[in-house]
């Protein structure tokens, strides 16, 4: 059986599914799920993210993460967290361009967190330093943080909520005939969407995202208890608004509901929710990640580097750079944000 097949029975048996359910079954179900199965990453995957565009993004981060750790009085031991790591390709850049930081290999304590055994498998490879594989932030040890999270709150699973009149209706995933649709339940009044109907206008849909804040109100309270930085890097803006659910399979946009489980489902990342959740810890401003990337230095480094290439590998090298920073490219719709102590320097790339 398929797990088209699957949904379609427990559909059948027990009613529609919440757009949250369906993603959660496509990406993370032990037999079919997208990232249970596959290594999803590269061309030869289905999409590509920062790190495996180029070198620079991951050594830039490193440099991000040693500079707050030094600004913070390199606390002795720390943990050293990335959530959702792919192929281990950021972390493995990371530990390279921190290699002659005095004491910072030293101290980290390394902490991988990643549902998908094909992933750990390849990050146990490709990481050359000694690592703990987490099912959840909430296994990670107490103390001192400094955690990336690249390209990771857009795949946690979404509610979706469509306004209707001065109340909503949750999107859902029913059946038309034989085959999965989305479709609307019920009216209902969220307590968490209260706020909304300022800003909203009936037939707007608004996502939440429970996964993600859960997430990031653990990791600010562990900043908030102990010190540290929580850099997110993702693609969405400063609040929801609109139906920014999709997949891709071989680097092309597809539907959602089209063969569960055999593409990437992601959606936009509402980075105000997450900094509502991160209190008591406070978070920097929200900026694009070509701006970031810029202020952190990558025009230099990418100079640098192209100094040893040519033909085709300075082409791509070019092409790799503008990937990363131009508005055109990942470098407005990809935004960056880092969660602080509030007693804490800001962290290098942001502005007050």
């Amino acid at each position: 059986m398929t797990l088209a097949d699957d949904l379609a029975a427990r559909i059948r048996t027990s009613g529609p599914l919440t757009i949250a359910e369906y993603m959660a079954e496509c990406l993370l179900n032990p037999r079919h799920g997208y990232y249970a199965t596959r290594d999803p990453l590269g061309q030869a995957g289905d999409f590509t993210t920062a790190p495996e565009i180029s070198q620079m993004f991951g050594e830039l981060i490193g440099l991000f993460i040693a500079q707050a750790w030094l600004d913070r009085g390199a606390p002795t031991p720390f943990r050293l967290v990335e959530l959702g790591p792919g192929r281990g390709t950021l972390m493995a850049d990371l530990l390279r361009a921190t290699a002659k930081v005095p004491g910072f290999h030293e101290a980290l304590d390394l902490h991988l967190v990643e549902a998908s055994p094909v992933l750990r498998a390849r990050q146990s490879v490709t990481v050359a330093h000694p690592l703990t594989h987490q099912d959840s932030m909430e296994k990670v040890p107490e103390g001192p943080l400094f955690l990336i999270a690249n390209e990771f709150f857009d795949a946690l699973p979404i509610r979706q909520f469509q306004r209707d009149g001065d109340g909503w209706r949750e999107r859902i995933v029913g059946l038309q005939g034989q085959s999965l649709a989305p479709g609307l339940g019920d009216p209902t009044a969220p307590a968490f969407l209260a706020h909304r109907l300022a800003d909203t206008r009936p037939g707007d849909i608004v996502e939440h995202c429970p996964a993600a804040l859960t997430i990031a109100a653990e990791i600010g309270r562990r900043i908030a208890a102990h010190g540290g930085v929580a850099l997110f890097v993702d693609y969405g803006d400063w609040r929801s608004l609109g139906d920014t659910l999709q997949a891709l399979r071989a680097h092309e946009r597809v539907s959602p509901f089209d063969d569960p489980g055999s593409a990437d489902l992601t959606a936009h990342v509402d980075f105000e929710a997450l900094a509502a959740a991160a209190a008591p810890a406070t978070t920097t401003r929200l900026t694009p990640q070509g701006e970031f990337l810029e202020r952190l230095g990558i025009t230099p480094r990418a100079e640098a580097l192209a100094r040893s290439l040519g033909g085709e590998r300075l082409t791509s090298h070019i092409a790799a750079h503008r990937r990363l920073t131009h508005p055109g490219e990942m470098g407005t719709l990809f935004k960056a944000m880092a969660i602080i102590d509030t007693d804490s320097p800001l962290p290098p790339g942001f502005d007050p």
